[in-house]
């Protein structure tokens, strides 16, 4: 059960609550930013550190956007390796973008789109379409202005568009450029926020700079000169930070506080320790412990409201996460388990879950491929299956190829046949309709064309409407209605009596809808179709206590205060309770 400090938190999270008296007008519209640079090296945390001030300025009453850069010429995510990259985020208008707007999104309860992925690859591509149009009247297209220019237009055109669910413009903008300073790539974006400060104003824009200070040696010294060195190299670019945030595994000590305002020219109150925490939720807590909230609303004339009620649940979240008890153990097959980053959402959604019911997740990983058959006698292939026979539940994601393919259809076997909660997502609902149409129809070699074009029974189809030549952006992408066929179901509970239900797609291939009435028939149920009633969106299976796999990515829409129905559905039934 939820306490009654958590059920405040969940209504209140996304309502916007005890917003303070607007700002004076100025003559930018009382736009402000906050601008998050890295240093030293990526993953640092910039996007975890961009969602947390974003919470802060949130807590004050204010509406809050957020902006990635990405410096890569992709024009998207879409086509990116899940080893190179990372997940690929889907957002509701079926962007493909960088995993850092799936933080935004949670953090802030915000609904962005896809222009708030900038690229180089976007940026470019428009300015090059407008050369062509003869828009640049004969002028000599160059970085600067040309393409800097385009950068400024784009952020100020995107910070200026709603995202909350009203159409009120956003107050705040918090825009992460990625990669580190100093790399070749970043540098046209670099330049753009130096011309961008004069443009909207030194008193509207802000600059974070996340650095690392590393512990050496066995009596743990903190150094500074990575730091140092990352901000002489973003000052020497134009730009001055007005605060540094310090990634350590330590609580950063007040004498290297003072050391690095005296070298980084910024006060030292305006340094933030950014070390190791219990959990992600207590990053803003962390930097409101330290001031950051009354240091950044100095620096741009915001109101400091005393009433924060947002902060206070958020606080209260993050205790709750720290007093966790019980275990709930998921077996996830995949492909790419060996980086966590592409699953994160899926991660996410989990823990959103299993923080819902109070209890500690643990993910037992498990590499689909060996599973298989092919593998019997290995040691992997033994502690493989004894993670999957031991788990309290299995989820099987989605992926892309025909990689372990058979041993995720193994999984979804061992669940069926043996009463395990099960939860597939897109590749996972396939694989688990496949398993059936082989072990249950008795059709030998049932298989998607995805993996075996002439197979004897194509269970599993390419849309009519996808393309075989053009990768990026041609699948079916972003937020569909499902529509649930019975109120007896698993899906009408979990959606808390919802008919119609809105979530984000990312696939090529759909159920053959040929076979639908054999396997239906055999009772596989499929009880949530699209709103033509031809693509198969959620299957359930008679006379199991839970057996549920979606053609859409419920995780992209989890929420810590709202977990995604289907996740919170596979871990209540791997605990053994109610559904």
């Amino acid at each position: 059960m939820l306490d009654t400090s958590l059920k405040r938190f969940f209504l209140n999270f996304s309502a916007n609550v005890h917003r303070p008296t607007r700002m004076a007008e100025n003559p930018v519209d009382c736009m402000k930013y906050i601008v998050v640079s890295g240093g030293v090296l990526s993953g640092i945390g910039k996007g975890v550190t961009a969602s947390s001030v974003g919470v802060l300025m949130k807590s004050l009453g204010y509406r809050v956007t957020a902006i990635k850069i990405d410096p890569y010429l992709n024009s998207d995510a879409g086509t990116m390796s899940p080893f190179e990259h990372g997940e690929v985020f889907v957002l509701d208008d079926g962007g493909e973008v960088d995993l850092d707007l799936g933080n935004y999104e949670r953090f802030l309860d915000i609904t962005l789109n896809r222009d708030n992925n900038l690229t180089t690859g976007k940026v470019y591509s428009s300015v090059i379409e407008r050369e062509r149009k003869g828009d640049y009247l004969g002028k000599t297209v160059q970085v600067v202005p040309h393409i800097t220019n385009e950068i400024q237009d784009r952020i100020e055109r995107i910070a200026h568009t709603p995202s909350d669910g009203s159409d009120e413009t956003p107050d705040i903008c918090v825009i992460e450029l990625g990669g580190t300073v100093g790399d070749i790539e970043s540098a046209p974006f670099v330049e753009a926020l130096r011309q961008f400060q004069f443009r909207v104003g030194r008193e509207n824009i802000c600059f974070l700079h996340v650095s690392l200070v590393p512990v050496i040696g066995v009596v743990g010294e903190q150094k500074t000169k990575p730091t140092q060195h990352s901000v002489k190299g973003l000052m020497a670019s134009g730009i001055q930070p007005d605060f540094l945030v310090c990634r350590s595994s330590e609580p950063i000590l007040s004498e290297v506080k003072t050391k690095l305002s005296l070298f980084c020219h910024v006060s030292e109150t305006s340094v933030f320790s950014a070390h190791d925490v219990s959990n992600i939720y207590r990053v803003p807590m962390m930097l409101e412990e330290q001031g950051a909230t009354k240091e950044i609303c100095k620096r741009l004339n915001l109101d400091l409201s005393t009433e924060r009620p947002l902060l206070e649940e958020w606080g209260n979240l993050a205790q709750r996460m720290d007093e966790l008890s019980g275990d709930v153990h998921i077996a996830m097959v995949g492909k790419y388990t060996g980086l966590s980053d592409s699953y994160l959402s899926v991660i996410k959604a989990l823990n959103h879950s299993a923080l819902a019911e109070g209890v500690n997740l643990f993910i037992d990983w498990v590499e689909a491929s060996d599973l298989e058959t092919s593998n019997e006698g290995s040691e992997t292939h033994s502690k493989s299956w004894d993670l999957v026979k031991a788990a309290d539940g299995i989820l099987v994601p989605g992926g892309f190829g025909d990689r372990g393919i058979e041993g995720k259809i193994l999984a979804a076997q061992f669940a069926r046949e043996n009463k395990i909660p099960y939860l597939g997502v897109c590749l996972g609902l396939q694989i688990a309709t496949i398993e059936f149409a082989r072990n249950v129809l008795g059709l030998a070699g049932a298989n998607s064309t995805e993996f075996d074009e002439d197979t004897p029974h194509p269970t599993v189809i390419f849309m009519p409407e996808g393309s075989r030549t053009h990768m990026g952006g041609t699948m079916r992408l972003g937020s569909r209605q499902t529509n649930l066929q019975t109120t007896d179901c698993a899906a009408y509970r979990l959606y808390n009596g919802a008919m119609e239900i809105q979530e984000r797609h990312r696939h090529r291939y759909e159920v053959n809808p040929d076979m639908v009435n054999d396997l239906e028939a055999a009772g596989l149920r499929f009880v949530g179709k699209d709103t033509e009633g031809v693509r198969m969106e959620i299957i359930e299976m008679v006379d199991h206590p839970f057996f549920f796999a979606t053609q859409y990515h419920p995780e992209f829409k989890s929420r810590p205060n709202r977990p995604s129905p289907p996740f919170h559905g596979l871990i209540k039934a791997s605990l053994g309770r109610e559904i």
